[in-house]
């Protein structure tokens, strides 16, 4: 089997060409010798390990697998030393080279699989999950053929991945994901950008509680996700330092069943109309009941539609606001389209920063302002913003910037934020007013 996946991959390189490769190296080598007893190489079979794989690892991934079958103890030495392994070049039977090569490579911590077009199947991923347990980052990005199973699989055969991608993979469950994060608890960087099924508020809820060391994660275009999964993961990800939430249009629009409304019963009291749908009708109808509790401005069809009003009217930014909060390390934000964001969750950051800078105060601080807080925020199409609270936040975060040499804060389809500058822009200023008045001093 590991003579066919060579095969698959080369067109033959015979013992030949390989005598006349190590012939020339050795000619612009001077002829040297190898090895503190001086004892000459008679040929390329005689390269110590450690030579070997320093050659090989100077090779592209494709060569690395044809020098792979070359010889039993070429072979042997890639199978206990190849860590880094990319097949992303592999157009066409990347599903049976990945089942033929698993079990060769078992010392494989990187393994990218990412696909132009979908080859990858669940047994691939298994073979991969059955003889790779040392691997700590993989690549799956549009494996649209990939089903729950892999999930599973990578959930008992990898528990140390620190990073996965599996952006695009379409047909994941979040029960699934959910059973991965149980086991794979070291995850730090995590992609998950298009999973439409598989990143709900359920999933994140598994992963604050899971995966406390999570320090990026992508769900942009996962428009399932809400508040209340956003809310979690600033919870439980205190270490979060790079979140997109690019195309997540439920997030600051608050539903209907977390709903906390004050009426007015009389001059004295306040009834508290609960935390769901249900509950807020059977205590309106309790209020109906009340002799002379409601006012005459509450008459029953005004209450109804009061109330019915109310359920429509989002109370935004609660996302933001606790990842400003509870994520001191965030250093990348994506809000792109997310048009509900308003003001409040801009100061809410720009006050994260005056608050962490307060707590940093003291002997110890010895680090630049430019590598604390935001160094990279996308508000594009987020059109209710601002400028006053938009450059709040830039002046907040030095490492900001609007300038095109250095362009972080991105507003594009925000006309209204032309207005909003860094700092670099008032520096660019002072040399042109200086030069009007050259005779100043």
């Amino acid at each position: 089997m590991f003579r066919s996946s060579v095969d698959m991959v080369s067109g033959g390189l015979g013992s030949g060409n390989l005598e006349a490769w190590f012939q020339n190296l050795m000619l612009s080598a001077g002829g040297e010798k190898s090895g503190g007893e001086g004892a000459a190489m008679a040929g390329w079979k005689d390269l110590p390990m450690e030579l070997l794989l320093r050659i090989i690892s100077l090779l592209d991934d494709r060569t690395v697998i044809v020098v792979s079958g070359v010889c039993t103890g070429w072979r042997d030495a890639l199978c206990f030393g190849l860590t880094n392994l990319s097949l992303s070049w592999c157009t066409n039977n990347m599903n049976s080279l990945v089942q033929s090569l698993a079990p060769k490579f078992t010392k494989l911590q990187v393994l990218t699989l990412r696909q132009d077009r979908p080859q990858l199947e669940d047994i691939a991923v298994e073979a991969v999950a059955n003889y790779c347990h040392d691997l700590r980052d993989l690549d799956l990005s549009k494996s649209f053929r990939l089903t729950d199973c892999s999930l599973y699989a990578l959930a008992h055969g990898c528990p140390r991945l620190t990073k996965l991608n599996i952006s695009g993979c379409s047909a994941f469950s979040d029960s699934a994901l959910a059973y991965l994060t149980s086991y794979c608890r070291n995850l730090k960087n995590l992609n998950l950008c298009g999973c439409v099924r598989a990143a709900t508020d359920r999933a994140l809820q598994a992963i604050a509680y899971n995966c406390i060391q999570l320090q990026t994660l992508n769900l942009g275009w996962c428009e399932d996700i809400s508040d209340n999964g956003v809310t979690s993961l600033a919870a439980g990800c205190p270490d979060l330092r790079a979140l997109d939430l690019c195309g997540c249009v439920l997030i600051t629009v608050m539903e209907a069943s977390s709903v906390f409304w004050f009426v007015c019963v009389d001059d004295q009291s306040l009834v508290t109309l609960g935390s769901s749908t249900r509950r807020c009708r059977r205590l309106i109808r309790t209020c109906w009941s009340i002799t002379g509790a409601l006012p005459s401005r509450f008459r029953r069809d005004q209450l109804l539609s009061t109330w019915g009003e109310l359920l429509r009217t989002p109370v935004p930014d609660e996302s933001v606001i606790a990842l400003a909060n509870g994520c001191p390390r965030l250093r990348s934000l994506g809000l792109y389209y997310c048009q509900n964001i308003t003001d409040r969750a801009m100061y809410s950051l720009a006050n994260s920063r005056v608050k962490s800078k307060r707590e940093l105060r003291g002997p110890m601080q010895n680090s630049s302002d430019e590598k604390e807080g935001l160094m990279k925020l996308n508000i594009s199409q987020c059109t209710a913003l601002t400028p006053p609270a938009v450059q709040a936040v830039c002046d907040s975060f030095p490492a900001l910037h609007t300038c095109p040499e250095r362009h972080s804060l991105i507003i594009s389809g925000c006309l209204n934020l032309t207005s909003v500058h860094c700092a670099c822009a008032l520096q660019a200023q002072r040399p042109s007013r200086v030069a009007l008045y050259p005779h100043a001093y």
